[in-house]
């Protein structure tokens, strides 16, 4: 019986802090939109460029970087800029 005069003040403390946090949350609108989200990962849009501390500025699925030097550097038709001379470069 006496381990009640410790767990119902914790539990009202508890619950104390639970209202607070419910109340801030609508305060500060966390509650406005409730569909735009849920709907966002229907939308199709291309990735977007991320940054990864441990991988560098980009990476591909499979956790390589991806290397934008040489993509930029070719023509539409594959070529490169320098006529097709590839010397110094690796992939």
């Amino acid at each position: 019986m006496n381990i009640l005069l410790a767990l119902v003040p914790i539990s009202l403390i508890l619950l104390g802090l639970a209202i607070y946090a419910f109340v801030w949350a609508v305060r500060n609108g966390q509650y406005d939109d409730l569909d735009t989200p849920a709907l966002d990962i229907l939308v199709d849009r291309p990735p977007e460029a991320s940054f990864d501390r441990e991988r560098g500025p980009a990476s591909d699925a499979t956790g390589d970087a991806i290397d934008t030097t040489q993509d930029a550097d070719r023509n539409n038709d594959g070529r490169n800029d320098d006529g097709g001379n590839d010397e110094g470069r690796h992939a």
